[in-house]
């Protein structure tokens, strides 16, 4: 993309981290929040755009999503989102997947979501390795943040009730956690013979399965956990207490029924999809009541579509039914900008409006939260994709 020099004049600036600045001025230079303040000035052929009196705040973040995998009016045949063949598919990975021109990437930008984590889906135990992406573009190499950003796993019905119906393994909970397990240590042990080769100057035969998993055990990658009961989530984090790992749990449907184990490690929780049927067992307990409770009770909350599940550019809908629920409107707005940013680990340069932080922006006639506004500017590092001022 093409970065150029922007001065945002006049907005009510939601900073997140900073609170709300009236009547300032943002300077964007090469993609990058230069200054923020009243009367900047920028080079001469700067652009300047009125925003005097809108309410401006950071470009959303979902960061658990299957865009460009399951493409919005495709058959589900033709889905990349889950490899159905093998309960364990670590060496797979999202980027060679993507499809940068299916439509739910121009839905995103409309919805004001500039930046999402892509996941495998959760059919597998160990579904795969994820990308943190920008939601504007057409090659995905050039759209690609963070590559890999975290290894899919997944816990509950998903991959049991799969492979029950092959006859194959795993086909209770039990076996879910012993194939997570076995694969761990299939990969220590890949690890010392590597090593030792290594040393000894020896040829040693390759497994990309188990490559993958290294940067995991090494605590470099974190594990990205689908999860809804409270009772896999408790499994899901003894074994990553087991193996030492860094992890992340996605969904956290019932995380309200185990916030003292979850609020005191501030273990991350992208809560949602919450606007769908209870279509399976696992989500018979939720309820916004119950996000709230977790955000309350201190979690590190953040939202999440599961796009497609819900589409991506209906992310700002979660916020608002959080604040139904009770949450204070900053921390909803919050779980869609910087807690989210913090839960993919890009936390530095995305997610709040500070100096020197990416330049990924909403320009809003509203309440960003409320239906009733409408968003009239995004800008996705430094450069505007969508205008209707």
């Amino acid at each position: 993309m093409k970065n150029s020099s922007v001065i945002l004049k006049g907005g009510v600036v939601f900073t997140v981290t900073k609170g709300i600045l009236e009547n300032v001025d943002i300077l964007i230079e090469e993609g990058i929040i230069k200054d923020i303040g009243k009367g900047l000035k920028g080079v001469s052929e700067c652009e300047v755009v009125d925003v005097t009196d809108r309410i401006v705040t950071p470009g959303f973040i979902d960061p658990h999503t299957h865009i460009g995998l399951i493409e919005e009016g495709y058959p589900q045949d033709e889905e990349s989102v889950n490899e159905h063949t093998d309960p364990v598919t670590p060496h797979l990975r999202v980027i060679d997947a993507i499809n940068p021109y299916d439509r739910a990437f121009d839905e995103a930008i409309s919805g004001g979501v500039t930046t999402v984590q892509v996941l495998p889906g959760s059919a597998n135990v160990l579904g795969g390795q994820g990308a943190i992406i920008k939601t504007y573009g057409r090659i995905i190499d050039k759209m690609v943040r963070r590559f890999p950003s975290g290894m899919k796993a997944a816990f509950g019905e998903n991959p049991k009730n799969l492979y029950k119906k092959k006859d194959r393994s795993p086909a209770t909970r039990m076996s879910v956690a012993a194939i997570l397990r076995e694969s761990f240590m299939t990969a220590q042990d890949y690890a010392q013979r590597q090593d030792r080769a290594q040393r000894e100057g020896n040829i040693f035969d390759r497994n990309m399965k188990w490559e993958a998993l290294l940067p995991v055990l090494r605590g470099e990658l974190p594990l990205r956990i689908h999860a809804h009961r409270a009772d896999d989530m408790i499994t899901a984090i003894r074994i990553a207490d087991e193996f030492n790992l860094k992890f992340t749990l996605e969904h956290g449907t019932e995380g309200d029924k185990i916030t003292e184990v979850l609020a005191p490690r501030q273990i991350p929780v992208a809560y949602g999809p919450g606007i769908t049927s209870r279509s399976k067992l696992e989500l018979q307990n939720r309820s916004w009541e119950g996000a709230v409770e977790q955000y309350e009770k201190g979690v590190h909350l953040c939202f999440t579509t599961d796009h497609p599940v819900v589409p991506l550019n209906h992310l700002v809908l979660h916020a608002s039914l959080a604040v139904s629920a009770g949450m204070p409107s900053d921390e909803a707005l919050a779980a869609i900008t910087i807690k989210a940013a913090e839960h993919i680990g890009m936390e530095k340069e995305l997610g709040s409006i500070d100096k020197g932080k990416v330049a990924d922006l909403l320009v809003w006639d509203g309440d960003p939260l409320s239906y009733s506004s409408h968003l009239l500017l995004v800008v996705v590092e430094g450069n505007i994709v969508k205008r209707s001022l």
